[in-house]
């Protein structure tokens, strides 16, 4: 098994909220368990300017490290943090957060999870699939 995946050549699933133009990404599982990895979770995913993730809690404790572009992450005690490429940051469960692309170029990210698979519930309801639930293809079990 090649343990190496070129994540620029991954097909990104495009993700929106059902009733608020502003929540829409793009984003790909590079790895998941079962599918690379027996602990942990790694998304590659992309926002375009003026669009945002959506407000969200992740069922594990979950990693950043932004690679492009020029960022909002904010927290659901108020506090916004402004990240830009090189900046890393980790979410701990169950903290409700969401990050909004505040520059003028594609804000380009990989998020670590803590797990093999897991869920992340989302305010708004998210297209595909028609739900508040999101998460790793395996969550099924």
């Amino acid at each position: 098994m090649n343990p190496v995946v070129a994540s620029d050549k991954l097909k990104r699933t495009e993700v929106w909220a059902e009733d608020d133009e502003t929540v829409h990404w793009a984003g790909a599982f590079a790895v998941y368990g079962g599918h690379g990895t027996t602990a942990s979770s790694t998304i590659v995913y992309e926002i375009e300017p003026g669009k945002r993730l959506g407000w969200h809690t992740d069922a594990t404790e979950e990693t950043q490290y932004i690679i492009a572009g020029t960022g909002e992450l904010q927290m659901e005690d108020g506090s916004k943090h402004r990240v830009t490429p090189g900046s890393v940051f980790a979410i701990p469960t169950p903290l409700k957060h969401d990050l909004v692309n505040v520059g003028k170029e594609t804000l380009r990210a990989v998020a670590f999870f803590a797990a093999a698979m897991f869920t992340q519930n989302f305010d708004n309801v998210m297209m595909p699939p028609k739900s508040h639930i999101l998460g790793t293809p395996n969550r099924e079990g």
